[in-house]
């Protein structure tokens, strides 16, 4: 009874039944690999267009307690360039003012300069800073320019990016955009409708979900970091669960095919 069963499939018109099965079965294969739309930034962004209300970038942090400065000068008296940018000179107690190539504020809010002594910095921008020393200057160099940048200020940057890292901001202008594309990007599996900017004001920490599939984060005042921000890249769990049952399911099918492929072969081996 079953062999007759057999050669009926096997003696049908037209192509054998066997390589009809290899073929449906790799067609179902096929169409079980649905691929997933990715996401993108600001996908609704229209093409030649011009966006408004944006978030000002006129802007300076001041200089705080703790705050560890790099301070460059050069001018045209090469001796004192190379004494000044030497490091702080040795205060009273074993200590000094530069620290890892750079001067930490007291809590009195001062530095201790070459020439300059104790000299308040709390308080002032970098440009006020640079303003300042620049004059100062002036009695024991020709021409100073004085650079100041933050040693201290950083973003960290966690989750689903490309490499998780802790981001340095010597200056002030550091936008999502810019630590994401320092970090090597979202990954495929990243939420890019819901990044978490964890910010810290005083003694409060602050949370906030943006959106940068919505160009509108480029009038949010969430848009540019702030120095000791956290940035969290979540996983899209959903999608991927989505991903790993269809790979599983293919799996399975791609195994089950394979076996009633090789059982067909055998029979029709068998009956012939």
């Amino acid at each position: 009874m079953m062999k007759n069963n057999i050669l009926c499939l096997l003696k049908g018109k037209g192509i054998s039944c066997k390589y009809l099965f290899i073929i449906g079965t790799s067609l179902l294969l096929f169409t079980s690999c649905k691929v997933t739309k990715p996401s993108s930034y600001f996908p609704n962004l229209q093409k030649d267009t011009t966006l408004k209300s944006l978030v000002t970038t006129d802007f300076e942090l001041k200089i705080q307690k703790g705050d560890r400065l790099s301070i460059n000068v050069s001018s045209l008296s090469n001796v004192e360039d190379a004494l000044f940018n030497s490091g702080a000179p040795t205060i009273a107690g074993g200590t000094t003012g530069g620290i890892a190539g750079g001067y930490t504020v007291q809590q009195d809010g001062s530095i201790l300069l070459h020439r300059l002594g104790n000299t308040n910095v709390a308080g002032l921008t970098r440009k006020e800073l640079s303003k300042q020393l620049e004059n100062k200057l002036l009695a024991y160099m020709k021409e100073p320019i004085v650079q100041v940048q933050f040693l201290n200020h950083k973003v960290t940057v966690l989750g689903e990016v490309g490499s998780p890292q802790i981001i340095a901001m010597p200056e002030e202008q550091l936008s999502i955009i810019d630590v994401l594309v320092m970090s090597g990007d979202v990954t495929p599996n990243a939420k890019r409708n819901n990044i978490t900017i964890i910010r810290e004001e005083g003694m409060e920490k602050k949370v906030k979900h943006v959106n940068l599939e919505d160009h509108s984060i480029f009038s949010s005042p969430w848009y540019y970091v702030k120095p000791n921000d956290i940035i969290l890249v979540s996983a899209d769990t959903e999608k991927y669960v989505k991903e790993e049952n269809r790979k599983k399911l293919q799996t399975t099918l791609s195994l089950v095919a394979s076996g009633i492929s090789l059982i067909i072969i055998i029979a029709d081996r068998v009956i012939k």
